[in-house]
């Protein structure tokens, strides 16, 4: 099985900056990187409709809003099941005192 080639969020960057700051094609520079040219220009569309710095996250590195959103279902998450152990003890408690 290949695995896919991963690159980092720096050498994204410098790949677009070659097209977009450089004037070079996007044809040259996936030439010279050896990469494909439709990934490249991926990049370079990502990179336009997001925030720099939002830009390439990868994997795990969450904007602070799906931190919170991720943080928010556990927690919901949590309290649901506290809330059937105690929905048990009840019952429980109720057949005891019986």
């Amino acid at each position: 099985m290949v695995t896919r080639k991963q690159y980092t969020k720096e050498y994204k960057l410098d790949a677009i900056s070659l097209v977009l700051e450089q004037g070079h094609t996007t044809s040259e520079v996936s030439r010279s990187l050896e990469i494909n040219a439709n990934m490249l220009r991926r990049w370079i569309r990502e990179y336009q409709a997001d925030d720099a710095d939002q830009s390439f996250r990868g994997n795990g590195k969450l904007t602070a809003e799906q931190e919170e959103i991720r943080q928010l279902k556990a927690q919901i998450k949590q309290l649901k099941l506290e809330r059937e152990i105690l929905k048990e003890a009840t019952v429980f408690f109720a057949k005891e005192t019986k």
